[in-house]
């Protein structure tokens, strides 16, 4: 405010020219001077406050624009996390894909194309999802026939999978994607404003393509910035998108292959132990076969050599057919074994037993084959007893097999030696040859079922590569072990057998009383029942030659009409016969009156334990394996008349195994 003499036009100009807002003329009225100063002070406070205002309105409208952003891209990552849950519970690829058509439309676009290829970057799968303009809710993804795909939609796809980069078709681009390209009616109306295909890659791995389209977007205006914002988030959020639909139909396939593979494993563990059960139910039942031509034969060759001729070189061929036959039956034995083993089936008859006397039942057993090569078998026992918990005859077993194999392995004339010695807590044996000895390849593999050394034209030292499996499976059973080792090839070989043993204490046995005098056996009238005749007639002929009565008899039937007219006192039955089986005709025999107490002896080719087992509750007596030694019959049959005369009830020697 100017205060001034000076009154002309001229300077009062200047002074507003310089910013004055007002001119009081000297002398100066003080009320005049404190109302205008009231004045100016007011409009310059109603100024203050309206810059005031306007500066809030801006802070108002950034802090508003900054929460839009925030709430846009908190929905930006919700959309995002929910496609990934979404994308992340399928499993199958085709799932997928529909899946994330119908994510994209209609939060994102109208039309949406999801194109998935297979290992070689072929198509493979399409899924379409659209809705109308107004994003309303889209009907479920559709599946394109792969041919039925138009060239233009497909020419797309194919860019931004080969590329590895998002594809924006301009004006020209979208010309030739009308509404025939995505499958639809010519009539519908599909203005197609943006056109954008991104794809879906795995690190380098090209997974397919995904394709959004829309009717709103003018993309491809250049002028507009607000439209080119909102293409670039689209976009931004497409390739998000894209990546995250990309990881979840990558560990969509290693689902898969994981699953394939699995499925293939599965598969492949279940036909090995079809294949194993097929094998033990193979060797049983080829063990069981091979018994009942045996029997007969040794049979017979029984009764030839009692009624043979005072002929050095009939016995010479007798014993080599004993010998030989005996041979094939341990062979039968151990793939039965094997069998039993593998199928759980092998009980163990554990008693307090001898070390020596195990030693000396395999040395007995093994002696004629060890003879036969001409070779030295040395074996050193322990002095004291040295007392194992177990089954005698498997024991026995283990360390006849080893001498079997060392002296099959060995040349002719070589030495063998047997040694056994007491450690703390157990015993420990050895056998060790100068054979061939054990390929260091081969030795990881030794006790495996059917594996054998080398043979050579030179040497054939026959066998089925089994009795060490048995060996060990059986020296485990005893809680032991058996081990191998050689030196290599030429070289021999050392197998070590450790068993558990018991305390030294060895205990009181009663003195043995003398053995009376074997009274004359009575005849015995005898009925033989097998549907092999040359089995029923071999054992009948046996029996015969030794003074009893025989009738036979070829299936059950037939041998319950000869038992009513014969009355037989023995009846040895076999069990697998045509009509009615041997346990049926055991129990219909203890049924009758005249064969309540009868002797029945099962004589069949099956041995497992159950066999046993049903023979005892059919009724059976004693349970013969076939071959059996006729001599073991003839006992068995001697025995049960003192054993009936003294008063000893017969349950007493039911289901004994001999």
């Amino acid at each position: 405010i100017f205060i001034t003499s000076y009154a002309d036009e001229m300077q009062t100009a200047r002074g507003y020219a310089l910013g004055a807002v007002d001119y009081i003329l000297s002398p100066v009225v003080p009320q005049v001077l404190r109302s205008k100063v009231q004045v100016f002070v007011q409009l310059f406070a109603m100024q203050r406050q309206i810059k005031r205002q306007g500066d809030a309105r801006a802070e108002l409208m950034a802090a508003d624009a900054a929460r839009r952003a925030a709430e846009q891209n908190d929905r930006r990552s919700e959309f995002l996390s929910n496609a990934s849950r979404v994308l992340g519970r399928s499993v199958e690829g085709a799932v997928g894909a529909a899946e994330l058509a119908e994510l994209v439309v209609p939060r994102l676009a109208s039309i949406a194309v999801v194109l998935l290829a297979d290992a070689n970057g072929a198509p493979e799968d399409v899924r379409i999802a659209a809705s109308d303009a107004r994003r309303s809710q889209a009907a479920p993804a559709r599946r394109i026939d792969i041919a039925g795909v138009a060239p233009a939609l497909m020419r797309v796809l194919r860019r931004a999978m080969d590329s590895g980069r998002a594809v924006v078709l301009d004006a020209q681009g979208r010309a030739g994607l009308d509404a025939t390209a995505f499958g639809f009616e010519a009539a519908e109306p599909l203005p197609l404003r943006c056109v954008i295909a991104v794809p879906l890659l795995a690190g380098e791995r090209v997974l397919g393509a995904l394709l959004a389209a829309d009717q709103t977007l003018a993309c491809d205006d250049p002028k507009d910035a607000s439209a080119v914002g909102l293409l670039e988030l689209d976009r931004a959020l497409l390739d998000d998108l894209g990546g995250r639909a990309a990881s979840a139909f990558e560990n969509m396939r290693l689902y898969a292959s994981l699953q394939t593979e699995i499925v293939e494993r599965r598969t492949a563990e279940h036909e090995l132990r079809e294949a194993s059960r097929r094998k033990d139910e193979f060797l049983a039942m080829l063990s069981h076969e091979l018994r009942n031509p045996l029997a007969p034969i040794r049979t017979a060759l029984e009764v030839i050599r009692r009624i043979e001729p005072a002929n050095p070189k009939f016995t010479w061929a007798s014993d080599i057919m004993v010998r030989q036959l005996r041979q094939m039956t341990r062979l039968i034995e151990e793939l039965l074994d094997v069998a039993r083993i593998s199928q759980g089936k092998i009980a163990l008859q554990r008693e307090r037993v001898d070390l020596n006397a195990v030693i000396a039942q395999s040395v007995e057993t093994a002696q004629p084959f060890i003879d036969a090569r001409h070779q030295t078998l040395t074996v050193t026992r322990p002095a004291e007893p040295v007392w194992l918990q177990g089954d005698p005859a498997r024991l026995a077993q283990i360390v006849s097999n080893l001498l079997h194999n060392a002296a099959k392995y060995s040349e002719q004339g070589s030495a063998i030696e047997l040694a056994a010695e007491p450690q703390a807590g157990g015993a420990l044996l050895r056998v060790r040859d100068d054979g061939i000895g054990i390929d260091a390849a081969l030795l990881p593999r030794i006790f495996d079922l059917f594996t054998q050394g080398g043979r050579g034209l030179d040497r054939s030292q026959g066998g089925l590569g089994v009795g060490l499996t048995l060996a060990r499976r059986l020296a485990e059973m005893h809680g032991g072990s058996l081990d191998a080792a050689s030196a290599g090839t030429g070289q021999g070989s050392l197998f070590t057998l450790r068993l558990p043993s018991l305390a030294t204490d060895r205990p009181v046995e009663s003195p043995a009383a003398p053995s009376p005098q074997a009274p004359a056996q009575p005849v015995r009238r005898i009925l033989v029942v097998d549907d092999n005749r040359d089995a029923a007639r071999s054992v009948a002929t046996f029996f015969e030659l030794v003074g009893h009565e025989v009738q036979t008899a070829a299936d059950g039937e037939q041998a319950l009409e000869v038992a009513a007219g014969f009355d037989p006192e023995v009846v040895v039955l076999d069990i697998g016969l045509p009509l009615l089986d041997g346990y049926q005709v055991a129990r219909r025999l203890r049924e009758a009156p005249a064969t309540r107490d009868s002797l029945l002896l099962a004589l069949t080719g099956y041995g497992q334990a159950e066999d046993r087992e049903r023979a005892v509750k059919a009724g059976f007596d004693h349970h013969f394996v076939k071959p059996a030694d006729p001599g073991a019959l003839l006992s068995c049959i001697n025995a049960w008349g003192p054993a009936r005369q003294a008063g000893d009830p017969l349950e007493s020697i039911h289901g004994q195994a001999h």
